[in-house]
């Protein structure tokens, strides 16, 4: 890239900044920094941790927005003065400078707006993922397995906390079922058009023909509610059941009858929780899924209450395929919603996903 052509880049960054701002209302967040401080100064402030620490989040989420928005333009302003450089002493060195100054800061800038554009009503919260393997025996509970993997990559990639909560393998292979709980800022304004069938054509390693095979698995995503958000559930709609927990986890859930399987009968929505320590915190978070859950589906609903939402609920997540990843006889992944593709397919098992979720 020759200096001009990063000159001629100056004016959209310069914009997509100002846009940025504007979306973002720096003097508004300001103001709300002040309230939060105003408030964890008062006496008695840390008596109720839970909220303090609702405050707490805040509070860093609106110093990180404001921080990020001083430091784009710290960095905008360095690129200018580089670019002046460049035109007046040409050199090779400052021009490669400003080209992968230019590039950090475009790539930062769309982020940025695309975390601005993240303004629905759970956006901000939490994502409870699910995995769940298609028909196809072995094929389909390994590559489950894989797309398991594949989001707990983007979860490292991206910074985010992501807890095990539940896993159900297999004897021969892979998983029939897994839930994971992703922690971090917009986590389900992200994740949340991931949801959908996942569609797999590979040679298959469990096949001695060596035969090429399709298989599926869907994945489920909604956000975590929080706690104090009521949600009321009639206990005689629930039937709760303990059995003894799978798979990993060490001795002690392995010897006792500590998982917990909760079926809300109206519905059919099944859910299990085995990860946690005790019976009773494997009920209090599988109860923290199922109110997530029938929130979010009497939103989808459009229903008044919990109530009226009857029927069969359990295979909700199936439906057309939104996304396939071809291993044979050519390499690509591709978004069937959006024409998104790349003939990178290992790349995407390892996590590189920003590109498919940032085109929806």
């Amino acid at each position: 890239m020759q200096i001009d052509e990063i000159k001629a880049q100056l004016p959209a960054l310069q914009s997509m900044l100002k846009e940025a701002g504007e979306s973002l209302d720096p003097a508004g967040l300001k103001e709300k920094l002040t309230s939060i401080e105003e408030e964890m100064n008062k006496p008695g402030f840390w008596d109720d941790p839970e909220s303090a620490q609702k405050y707490m989040k805040e509070k860093k989420s609106i110093e990180g927005k404001l921080g990020e928005l001083d430091h784009l333009g710290s960095q905008l302003e360095d690129l200018e003065v580089l670019v002046e450089m460049a035109e007046e002493e040409p050199d090779e060195s400052l021009t490669e400078e400003a080209a992968g100054s230019c590039k950090e800061i475009s790539d930062a800038l769309e982020a940025l707006k695309l975390r601005t554009l993240l303004d629905g009503k759970y956006d901000q919260n939490n994502a409870i993922v699910s995995v769940h393997a298609g028909a196809g025996g072995t094929d389909a509970q390994d590559w489950a397995e894989m797309l398991f993997r594949m989001y707990t990559r983007w979860c490292e990639k991206k910074g985010y906390k992501s807890k095990l909560i539940d896993m159900q393998e297999d004897t021969e292979g892979g998983i029939k079922s897994a839930t994971l709980l992703v922690e971090g800022e917009n986590a389900y304004g992200y994740l949340k058009n991931e949801k959908g069938v996942h569609r797999l054509v590979r040679i298959s390693p469990f096949d001695s023909s060596g035969r090429r095979h399709t298989s599926f698995a869907s994945l489920d995503v909604i956000p975590e509610i929080d706690e104090d958000l009521d949600v009321e559930i009639d206990p005689d709609d629930l039937r709760i059941d303990t059995f003894r927990s799978s798979g990993a986890g060490g001795q002690h859930v392995n010897k006792t009858d500590s998982a917990i399987r909760i079926t809300h009968l109206p519905t059919n929505i099944v859910v299990t929780c085995q990860n946690e320590r005790s019976q009773h915190q494997n009920k209090d978070t599988a109860m923290k899924l199922l109110k997530s859950k029938l929130l979010e589906l009497k939103e989808q609903e459009h229903k008044e209450s919990l109530d009226e939402l009857k029927g069969d609920y359990s295979q909700i997540t199936w439906g057309s395929q939104i996304r396939s990843y071809v291993f044979h006889p050519y390499t690509m992944v591709k978004d069937h919603r959006t024409g998104a593709e790349v003939g990178n397919v290992n790349a995407v098992m390892d996590g590189d996903l920003d590109y498919f979720i940032n085109e929806n």
